[in-house]
Formats: structure tokens, sequence, C-alpha cells
């Protein structure tokens, strides 16, 4: 995936919630063209950082269950809001809640906060699709771990630690 629309997650409750945080740069590739002189995140966009950060929920949900092989993928976006424009410099706050999870997929409620106020609101349905290889499921749990904890290792990183420069 090119865009990777979270920064950080910052809670993880499976199935009840994931929190997570989008910081909006003007260096984002999308304000090459949405707009020019008048840049703004795409509404879309938006849905994507909650897709992923539901997708998270969903998959850790069921690796909880004994499922680790399952990859969450979007199927369905119901009772998408849009109520605020986010723009560079904008610090997104991020919130899904489990509706339901099986095997079959899962459901997520997620609503996007800017400066405390409703920004973007959507009702997002997954579906699980098993993962091919091993290689593609380490890449999955290095992404996440990034989310995390700030590094792939799953550790989070503290100060003196043998990764700083």
């Amino acid at each position: 995936m090119r865009y990777l629309l979270l920064d950080r997650i910052t809670e993880l409750s499976p199935p009840q919630r994931a929190v997570g945080i989008k910081c909006v740069s003007l260096a984002d590739d999308v304000f090459v063209d949405h707009f020019p002189g008048h840049p703004i995140m795409p509404g879309a966009l938006m849905v994507e950082a909650l897709a992923q950060l539901g997708g998270v929920l969903v998959e850790e949900t069921m690796r909880r269950r004994g499922r680790p092989d399952l990859f969450a993928v979007l199927a369905m976006i119901d009772r998408a809001r849009f109520r605020e424009m986010a723009r560079p410099g904008d610090r997104l706050e991020l919130v899904t809640e489990g509706l339901a999870v099986s095997e079959d997929g899962g459901r997520v409620r997620g609503v996007v906060h800017l400066d405390g106020r409703l920004a973007t609101e959507a009702e997002l349905t997954y579906a699980f699709v098993p993962a091919k290889s091993a290689k593609q499921m380490a890449r999955r749990r290095e992404v996440i771990n990034v989310w995390l904890h700030g590094n792939d290792e799953g550790e989070p990183q503290t100060p003196g630690s043998a990764d700083e420069g």
C-alpha cells in the first residue's frame, strides 16, 4: 500500500476499541493535486485512515482468538459523513469501536476528530483474507509494530537504546 495513513496507534484494546493519530503534512503526496494553493485532505483518505485503524482492530481480535493468518480487507463503507476539512498542520484523532468480529469478517464504527470537533464518521465492514506467505505476515506485523511502538521489533523505544544515533 502506498498510503499508510496512521502515524501512531495510541490504544489497542481488541475487540472493543483502537485509537490512533494522523498528522497531516504539506509533504503528503496528495497535496500536489488536491488542491494547489488550497490544500485539503480528501475525505476519502480520512475514511481510509479509519479503515487502516479498524483493520488493525479486527485483525488483532482474530489474532487473539488464534487466527494470526487473517488480513482484513475493506469491503463496505456505510453512513460516511464529512463535517470538517483537514489541512496541513492538523492533527487528526481517530477512534474505531468494534461492532462485530467473526472468522468471516468484522465491522467497526469510526470517528475522526479535529481540534475536538467531529470531522468524519463512518461504519466500516471488512472481509478476512488468509495470508499467502510468511513474508506477507511479517510485513504486516512490522507495520503494526511501528504504529504501536515506533519500531519494527514490537518494543517501545527508550532513551539510550542502541537504535539511537
